[in-house]
């Protein structure tokens, strides 16, 4: 079987050190297999999209040195089969709408919290005919849906090994979202089965969201990749690399005149150039 790995960025902003770990992570683990290495957009995020990001994310990963199989997906082409999905998920009863805020969340003094903060405290769940005219999203009704799951949910993770997926512990999920046509999970999910992933190397800032994704592959027939869950890179001082914390863009250090391929290499060895110490963490 051929290894397949992909990258998937989001064009809402520039790449930093960090997202040049995590596609070198996925595009060596491919490469020194045999195997391929795709690239996919996820641009559905239509208020923070922009197309000028697209092409400085290209720019950043040739400059490292990186090269893709095949064409370049896009989300944004693929809104059909996320809508198909989310009509069969709706016609077995396991969606429902949900008209609240996230400050009406926040507020809640009955939303406990999971592993990516507050759960939702199920507030729409049995609202007698709701408004569809209204600004919603679409919620996954977590109990319902693992009740329809008659098998074990459980993933392999390289690090981890054998992981017990706990999908209820993330409380009813968002599939579409209000200013979305579909959520990260959701999409995801299909476009790793569409394209064949068979490996899904990122950071473990992601693993929690696996266990999610391991109950709609079940939920929607298709197939489990290998998990590889890596470290992610931080700086001297423990803090994760990132934008929000004054992490240099790609962008910005190809304008400086760094060596794209030095640094690609330097990042494998877990070392930057004076002055971005950096550990795996």
């Amino acid at each position: 079987m051929t290894i397949v790995t992909r990258f998937a960025p989001s064009p809402t902003g520039r790449l930093h050190a960090g997202h040049a770990f995590s596609a070198i992570q996925a595009h060596d683990f491919a490469r020194s297999r045999g195997g391929r290495f795709l690239l996919r957009i996820e641009d559905i995020d239509g208020t923070r999209s922009r197309p000028e990001h697209v092409e400085t994310i290209l720019a950043d990963l040739r400059w490292l040195g990186l090269a893709w199989d095949g064409a370049v997906l896009f989300q944004s082409q693929r809104l059909p089969i996320y809508q198909a999905a989310l009509d069969d998920l709706r016609a077995r009863g396991l969606l429902y709408p949900c008209f609240c805020t996230r400050a009406d969340i926040a507020a809640s003094m009955t939303a406990p919290h999971g592993p990516e903060g507050a759960i939702y405290p199920g507030t729409c769940r049995a609202r007698a005919a709701p408004d569809l005219a209204r600004p919603h999203c679409w919620r996954l009704d977590m109990a319902g849906a693992l009740a329809a799951v008659d098998q074990p949910l459980f993933f392999h993770d390289s690090r981890r090994g054998l992981v017990d997926a706990d999908p209820l512990a993330h409380g009813d999920v968002v599939l579409a979202r209000k200013d979305a046509p579909a959520s990260y999970h959701l999409a995801v999910t299909l476009d790793d089965a569409a394209q064949g992933v068979t490996d899904v190397v990122r950071g473990a800032d992601l693993l929690p969201a696996t266990h999610v994704h391991r109950l709609l592959q079940a939920l929607l027939g298709l197939p489990t990749p290998r998990y590889h869950h890596h470290a992610l890179l931080a700086g001297t001082d423990g803090q994760r690399l990132a934008k929000r914390h004054g992490a240099p863009t790609l962008s910005a250090l190809r304008e400086r005149g760094v060596d794209g391929s030095a640094f690609a290499d330097a990042l494998r060895q877990g070392e930057l150039p004076v002055g971005f110490g950096v550990t795996s963490a």
